[in-house]
């Protein structure tokens, strides 16, 4: 499952989330209105949110292995 998700602090992230090898910032915003659009593009394509993280600053996605 890929994951999608936004933050402050993508390295905290990463950490929190057990350092996935496929763990990457996709893109950094100027805004929270086109972080939001960037969140709902990324679920639109099938990612699931990822809502540990706050702020908006970075969006990320990491993909889960079961």
């Amino acid at each position: 499952m890929r994951y999608a998700g936004l933050t402050d602090e993508p390295a905290r992230r990463k950490r929190d989330h057990g350092n996935p090898y496929d763990f990457r910032v996709i893109q950094q915003f100027t805004s929270e209105t086109a972080a939001r659009q960037w969140m709902k593009r990324m679920l639109a394509k099938g990612c699931e949110q990822d809502t540990i993280g706050q702020g908006w600053k970075y969006g990320y996605t990491f993909l889960v292995r079961r």
